[in-house]
C-alpha cells in the first residue's frame, strides 16, 4: 500500500508542480464563454431570484439581507418586462427547459390578469403576494404608462415566441394578446391632447402632470401607443408630443462626438436611454424624419459616455478604457442618474451601462466585461455583476436592481443572436405602429 501511494505521488507530481507554479497561466476564457457566463448568471436574477407568488422580478435583491423599506417582495413592472425577455433567452439557450419556462410564463400572466391596473395600465410597483399597488410616491399610486410600455415590450416578445407553438403555448399567447389590447394608451393623452402623460391615479388624477417628450428612454412608449389595435393614438401624438414638432432635433457635439437629438435636460444622457427602448425595438436600420439612424445615434451616445470616462476629468480611481459606463443606479448615497459631466459623475461605475451597450460597442463592452469579471467577487455575485461600485470610495455593495440587470442579459442575447429583436419586431401590431409613425 505504501509503495502504491509513493508511485501515485510520483505520477501526480508534475500536476502539483504546475498548479503551484506562479508563472503558469490559466487558459483564457473565450468571449463566447464569458458572455454566456454573465448572461446565465444575470438570468438567474429573474429565475431563481423571482418573487415566489407572482413569478415577477423583485425591484431589488440585497445579498446582505438589509431592506430599509421592507420591500424584498415588492415587484416591478418595467424591470419584469426586461426580465421576461431575459427568461425567453434563457429558455432558448437551454438554461431551463421549455416546459419549465412555459410554467413560469403562465404564472406571470396569471398574476398580471388579476393584479391592479388603471385603465389597463400597470403601476410601477406591486406587492408580490397580493398584486395590490405599492405607491412609487404619494401621488404615484396608479398607472405608470412608461413602465407598462417596458412590460408590454417583453410580453409581445413572449407572444411571438409562443404563437406558433404547442396548444398550451398558443393559449398563453392569446392571454397575452388580451392584456396587450386592454391597455388604454389613448386615455393617457389627458383629454385627447397630442402628448402622452406618464401617470394617472384614481385618487389624484393627473396631478403628477408629467407629459413625456423626447428624447429620453421612452421612445418605445410612443411606438406601442401607436401600435395598439384597440386604444391606439394618432400619429400626431408622436410628432407633436414626443418630437415636439421637430424640436427633438438638436445637433451638437459631446467629447468631440456628433449627437443629433436633443436629450431632455442635458447634453448627453445616462446610458439607460440607449437601452430600455431598444431591448425589443431593433435600432439597426431604424430611422424616421427626426433621426437618420437610431443605431448610430445610440452608438455615439455610448462612445461619448466612454470618452468622458477615459478623459476622467475628476481623476477617479479605476476609470479608463476597460472600466467606463455612467447610468442610473445605486450610488454611494442613494439612487442617482449618473451622467458624463462633472456635476453628475460621482465616481460610480454601473456595470449595466457598458455591458448593455454591447450591441453598439461590442469590442469596448467586452473589454469592460472581461476587466470586471477579473475583479472577482468584489463586483460579481450569484446574479451577475452587482449594480454599482466606486473604487475611489472603496464602495462595493452586494446589491442588485432589476431594471439594471435585465438589459445586460437581453442585450447580450441580442448581440449573440438577435433573438429578442427578431421576436418583438415580428409582431404585426408593432410593424403597423412603426409604419403609422413613418419609421
Amino acid at each position: 500500500m505504501k509503495m502504491y501511494h509513493s508511485l501515485l505521488f510520483l505520477l501526480l507530481l508534475p500536476v502539483f508542480t504546475q498548479c503551484k507554479n506562479p508563472d503558469s497561466q490559466p487558459v483564457p476564457m473565450s468571449d463566447e464563454a464569458l458572455m454566456d457566463t454573465v448572461q446565465r448568471s444575470t438570468f438567474n436574477y429573474f429565475w431563481d431570484g423571482a418573487e415566489p407568488n407572482s413569478g415577477l422580478a423583485p425591484e431589488r435583491i440585497h445579498m446582505d439581507g438589509v431592506y430599509p423599506e421592507d420591500d424584498r417582495n415588492v415587484v416591478t413592472s418595467g424591470g419584469s418586462g426586461f426580465g421576461i425577455m431575459a427568461i425567453l433567452a434563457g429558455i432558448d439557450r437551454g438554461y431551463v427547459t421549455r416546459s419549465e419556462g412555459l410554467a413560469r410564463m403562465e404564472k406571470i400572466v396569471s398574476f398580471l390578469e388579476t393584479a391592479d391596473r388603471f385603465h389597463g395600465v400597470y403601476p410601477h410597483w406591486w406587492y408580490g403576494e397580493t398584486g395590490k399597488v405599492k405607491p412609487f410616491g404619494r401621488k404615484d399610486n396608479g398607472g405608470d404608462l412608461v413602465e407598462t410600455a417596458f412590460l408590454m415590450q417583453g410580453l409581445l416578445a413572449v407572444h411571438q415566441y409562443y404563437i406558433n407553438g404547442s396548444s398550451e403555448e398558443q393559449a398563453l399567447a392569446r392571454r397575452i394578446d388580451t392584456l396587450w389590447r386592454d391597455v388604454e394608451w389613448n386615455f393617457y393623452r389627458q383629454d385627447e391632447q397630442n402628448v402622452l402623460y406618464w401617470h394617472w391615479s384614481p385618487e389624484y388624477g393627473w396631478e403628477m402632470n408629467f407629459p413625456v417628450h423626447g428624447y429620453n428612454e421612452c421612445l418605445i412608449l410612443y411606438i406601442l401607443a401607436a401600435a395598439s389595435p384597440t386604444h391606439g393614438v394618432p400619429a400626431a401624438v408622436y410628432h407633436e408630443g414626443w418630437a415636439q414638432n421637430g424640436a427633438i432635433v438638436a445637433p451638437h457635439k459631446v467629447e468631440g462626438i456628433d449627437l443629433h437629438l436633443r436629450y431632455q435636460g442635458c447634453e448627453v444622457s445616462p446610458l439607460f436611454w440607449a437601452h430600455y427602448s431598444f431591448l425589443g425595438l431593433n435600432p439597426t436600420g431604424l430611422k424616421d424624419e427626426y433621426c437618420a439612424s437610431y443605431f448610430d445615434e445610440m452608438r455615439n451616445l455610448t462612445l461619448a459616455n466612454r470618452a468622458y470616462c477615459i478623459r476622467n476629468p475628476k481623476n477617479w480611481k479605476g476609470f479608463g478604457p476597460d472600466c467606463w459606463g455612467l447610468t442610473a443606479s445605486y450610488s454611494v448615497n442613494g439612487y442617482v442618474a449618473h451622467k458624463p459631466d462633472e456635476q453628475d459623475d460621482l465616481s460610480v461605475i454601473s456595470p449595466t451601462a457598458a455591458l448593455s451597450s454591447i450591441v453598439y460597442t461590442p469590442e469596448y463592452s467586452l473589454e469592460v466585461m472581461r476587466h470586471l469579471y477579473g475583479m472577482g467577487d468584489k463586483v460579481f455575485g450569484p446574479y451577475g455583476f452587482y449594480d454599482a461600485f466606486s473604487e475611489t470610495e472603496d464602495w462595493y455593495p452586494k446589491r442588485y436592481l432589476a431594471i439594471d440587470q435585465g438589459p445586460i442579459a437581453v442585450m447580450i442575447e441580442n448581440y449573440r443572436s438577435g433573438l429578442l429583436w427578431k421576436l418583438f419586431m415580428s409582431h404585426p401590431d408593432v410593424q403597423a405602429g412603426l409604419k403609422k409613425l413613418g419609421f
